[in-house]
């Protein structure tokens, strides 16, 4: 006899997995404020518990060429919906010989292709609210983005007013002593002693 709390904890579509079945797991993912769904695709390894609260199943794929497993609840709230994706000849309960083979030689003999799909009746409500809080996040890192090109078209903008400005000529003023006023003034005494040193050979 099941308990209240088994009840309310376990799913009510419980997915009918077995080993050598190649699934999709859709996982929720929450990452500080944010949420998400990721997927993972690999080979069911091994079921245990069978279809208890404490069940289990886990999933085992190679990622650039290293092997990764992760081991699921059964009725984790998490846990979205499966997909099967096709099942391979198994004569094994438990195919953790598949740890060892890599390449050709992890393949299976494919058996059927028969798609199936289980999912709890909250999960499309689910997925609707995440889509629509990644839109919503969507369009605020939009809005942030246009203000911060506005503030540096508005920069670049003054920059250019500023050099602009500059390039016309606007005089600067001098003060006379000063080492500009006296750099501005040496050529004109060079100028002068030319002069008279003309004058004093042409005499």
């Amino acid at each position: 006899m099941q308990t209240t709390i088994e009840k309310k904890l376990m799913k009510k579509n419980v997915p009918d997995i077995v080993s050598g079945d190649t699934i999709r797991v859709h996982l929720k993912v929450k990452e500080g404020a944010k949420e998400r769904v990721q997927i993972f695709e690999g080979l069911v390894i091994a079921v245990k518990h069978g279809k208890g609260l404490d069940g289990t199943f886990t999933v085992r794929k190679e990622s650039f060429g290293i092997g990764v497993e992760r081991v699921f609840p059964l009725h984790s709230p998490r846990i979205i919906k499966i997909e099967r994706i096709k099942h391979s000849k198994v004569r094994r309960a438990k195919l953790y010989f598949m740890r060892e083979l890599t390449g050709k030689n992890a393949r299976l003999k494919e058996q059927s292709r028969e798609y199936k799909m289980w999912e709890e009746k909250e999960a499309e409500e689910e997925l609707a609210k995440i889509e629509a809080e990644k839109a919503k996040q969507a369009e605020a890192d939009a809005a942030k983005k246009a203000e911060k090109d506005a503030e540096l078209a508005k920069k670049a903008e003054s920059a250019l007013a500023a050099r602009s400005g500059k390039a016309d000529g606007e005089a600067e003023e001098v003060e006379a002593g000063s080492n500009t006023d006296e750099r501005a003034a040496e050529p004109t005494e060079e100028k002068a002693d030319e002069a008279e040193d003309e004058e004093t050979k042409a005499e």
